[in-house]
């Protein structure tokens, strides 16, 4: 089982959970994050003064997925996040050793 982590600009996110709605994902969990990379941020000007915004908006999706689905998964991401400019986003993976469903008490591949 994998864990995959997956920063993206928030207007992709209707794109995003659809292409991962249709790769059989059943369960993602979302959090609004603020961060930069190569980006670097940008400047801005309020009411005449010039200021910087080092922490961009972005989002992190996370999902679990099973081995043979990975590859499926992670291509969908890449393909509805992508803008081919700066700040696209990252994914990052990462193995499971387990993953256990509270209510039915059921673990691994069952659980996602």
């Amino acid at each position: 089982m994998k864990k995959i982590e997956a920063i993206i600009k928030p207007f992709k996110l209707d794109e995003v959970k659809a292409a991962l709605q249709g790769a059989g994902v059943t369960g993602l969990t979302i959090y609004e994050v603020k961060g930069f990379g190569r980006q670097k941020g940008h400047t801005e000007m309020y009411r005449g003064s010039e200021y910087v915004v080092d922490f961009l908006p972005k989002l992190k999706i996370e999902v679990m997925v099973a081995d043979d689905h990975l590859t499926e998964v992670v291509e969908a991401i890449v393909r509805t996040a992508h803008t081919g400019k700066i700040g696209d986003g990252k994914i990052f993976i990462t193995d499971l050793q387990d993953v256990i469903r509270i209510r039915t008490k059921e673990h691994g591949d069952l659980a996602i």
